[in-house]
């Protein structure tokens, strides 16, 4: 593979992570056939590889891939014999394209966010198992290969592909319809569409992989179709907690990486640089929140204790008993591993990390091929003055898989240990 070809297959990724939702979910609009419409895209992400080494990449490379996938559309209905009335709407768009020597514009910014919340509707119907409804929505709204969705819910990649095609049959099989369903079948969706929503602020907060440890874009569009959700539900509380802990987590993008682009821990952080409107709009949405009979739920206390990092002064400042009682609250509320590991964090700061170490030495047989057991374990570790085991714990974070800039840390990390062996405690 060429330079020119490596940078062009760079590129077309590039387009496919920022694009592929608005792109799926148009030609869904379109097709109404949601399995259809992902495939159109691939094809026009192949047709991409192939095209724009040698014509150059387009002005706008969405739309160039949206008309494409539309051209195919069309090929397919001309071979089924199913024109009808969509091949009109769909040609005038495509020689409406030609006629400018471009491609159509992915449409009005205000329709294209209600074609990406109906898609992550329809992924998430409740004809789907729910672990199938995260891995579809994740693969076609955040554009992740089936290897990082795999990372994400901690599962193989051939069960993660497994379940995507099937979903999709599904789908097809129950014709389920490209709409935002109506308010009185929104509830039995609301919990799986918050929590794509959420696992794709994840994915832009703190990247799966890649060489970018934020990705403010991806994180940025969950935002918006939260707020969009608030629109459609507004007295449901856990869509304000989920606004409000991503609005705290977003104030943090300036301050979380350094002149290199590699990432920086709370500890480290100029919180100068941390945005207090995105902090005032987390705290109003808190307040919401807080304002529900029901009380706060998965994400209201997410929420809870990412209010208390973005209100303290400093990072010796922080209330990490507060932060303490609500981990125990929310593994009560939603026991699970990762939990107990951040809890283990909070219990490591308000009590010490001898009092943690042994919580995270039990979650090895559930997240042993996790990276941050290892890199927590590690900070502990080298707390407790034992810089060896620190180093090892370090590098066996880092040989995991995840982002790359964050293995670069924890490989210095290790590193500098190393070079203090022998006058540290042992």
């Amino acid at each position: 593979m060429t330079e020119d070809d490596a940078r062009t297959r760079r590129a077309v990724e590039a387009v496919w992570r920022a694009e592929s939702a608005r792109i799926v979910a148009a030609l869904t609009r379109h097709t109404g056939d949601f399995g259809w419409a992902e495939d159109l895209a691939q094809d026009a992400l192949v047709e991409a590889v192939a095209k724009w080494p040698g014509s150059g990449i387009p002005d706008n490379p969405g739309a160039w891939l949206l008309a494409v996938a539309k051209r195919r559309a069309i090929d397919g209905w001309r071979r089924r014999e199913r024109l009808s009335q969509r091949e009109p709407l769909l040609a005038v768009d495509v020689q409406d394209a030609e006629r400018h020597d471009s491609v159509p514009d992915l449409g009005d910014p205000d329709r294209i966010d209600d074609d990406v919340l109906r898609l992550v509707f329809v992924a998430c119907h409740p004809v789907l198992p729910a672990q199938a409804r995260l891995a579809l929505t994740l693969r076609t709204v955040a554009g992740l290969t089936t290897e990082q969705i795999a990372r994400v819910l901690l599962m193989t990649v051939p069960t993660v592909q497994q379940r995507i095609v099937r979903a999709k049959r599904t789908l097809a099989d129950a014709g389920v319809p490209f709409e935002v369903p109506d308010r009185a079948e929104r509830p039995a969706r609301l919990a799986s569409v918050l929590q794509v929503i959420y696992l794709l602020f994840t994915e832009g907060y703190a990247a799966a992989s890649g060489d970018r440890p934020v990705r403010a874009d991806v994180a940025r569009e969950a935002v918006r179709l939260a707020r969009q959700l608030h629109a459609l539900a507004p007295g449901e509380s856990e869509v304000d907690g989920l606004i409000a802990l991503m609005e705290f987590q977003s104030s943090r993008f300036a301050a979380r990486t350094d002149a290199d682009g590699l990432p920086l821990t709370l500890a480290e952080q100029d919180r100068h640089r941390w945005d207090r409107s995105a902090i005032g709009r987390g705290r109003e949405a808190m307040e919401r929140a807080d304002a529900s009979p029901r009380g706060l739920g998965y994400y209201g206390l997410q929420a809870a204790i990412a209010e208390c990092h973005a209100i303290a002064p400093s990072f010796d400042e922080t209330d990490w008993e507060r932060i303490l009682r609500l981990y125990d609250a929310l593994e009560r509320l939603a026991p699970s591993a990762v939990v107990r590991l951040n809890r283990a964090v909070a219990v490591s700061m308000a009590e010490g990390p001898e009092s943690a170490l042994p919580i995270i030495d039990e979650l090895d047989a559930e997240l042993g091929g996790f990276r941050p057991l290892h890199a927590v374990r590690a900070e502990l570790l080298e707390r407790m003055g034992r810089p060896d085991a620190a180093a090892a714990e370090f590098l066996a974070a880092a040989s995991l898989p995840g982002n790359e800039a964050e293995a670069t840390v924890l490989r210095r990390r290790a590193a500098a240990l190393g070079a203090g062996v022998g006058q540290a405690a042992p």
